[in-house]
């Protein structure tokens, strides 16, 4: 693919994916847009083995733009950082095509693993804001972590996560994140475990003064 062909996509991306674009020249000033350009040209050097110019184009990336992204991982067509500070993506990170990724979202590794350290993404997933994503296992197409959610297995797909560490919450969910941005209305487990207890508790209350009254009862009987 051709540079330009290329650019014309990112915008493409970006201004399908961000409502707060105004006019296609702002893509010009995003640090997805930036990021991505410097990582497809320190990939391919790291490619061809000049690891260390590779290292250089990525980090000053890094200093224009607080997103790292290793030379080394690779990346689909169609990915988009939203703000993007302090994004972190591993050197063997494979990421499919469409994927979403938020402020704050990190794709490491455990530091226990050799040769594949870090996770695969599938085509159209969303990493929300602050998410953890660590460990070299798969996180299926078209699922959904939530914000602030520490993931540390297998994800299957069309799932949503949420939670630390995070817990599959819906599954079967089948949405494209490009029409489905929304990283805020997930369910809460926390919440629904809590209304359950309340739930029970409440039942348990109404057994025990059935139990009360009955015994009451009982003594008047005998007096």
């Amino acid at each position: 693919m051709g540079m330009i062909q290329y650019i014309k996509e990112e915008i493409n991306v970006i201004t399908e994916r961000d409502p707060a674009i105004r006019s296609p020249w702002e893509v010009l000033l995003y640090p997805s847009f930036k990021v991505m350009l410097h990582y497809r040209v320190a990939n391919k050097l790291y490619k061809k083995g000049h690891f260390f110019l590779a290292r250089w184009v990525s980090q000053r990336a890094v200093r224009k733009t607080g997103i790292e992204i290793h030379p080394g991982a690779t990346i689909g067509k169609g990915l988009f950082i939203d703000h993007g500070s302090g994004v972190i993506i591993g050197e063997t990170t494979i990421i499919g095509e469409n994927v979403t990724l938020y402020q704050g979202v990190t794709l490491g590794g455990t530091g226990k693993e050799k040769g594949k350290r870090h996770p695969t993404l599938k085509d159209n997933v969303m990493v929300s804001a602050g998410a953890k994503v660590i460990g070299s296992f798969t996180v299926g197409e078209n699922s959904k972590i939530g914000a602030g959610s520490v993931v540390l297995n297998e994800v299957p797909p069309n799932c949503t996560v949420v939670g630390v560490p995070g817990r599959i919450v819906k599954q079967d969910n089948i949405k494209i994140p490009r029409s489905d941005m929304d990283q805020i209305h997930l369910p809460d487990p926390i919440y629904c475990d809590l209304m359950e207890l309340k739930k029970e508790n409440e039942e348990l209350r109404g057994c025990i003064e059935k139990i009360q009254k009955c015994l009451k009862k009982t003594d008047v009987d005998i007096q």
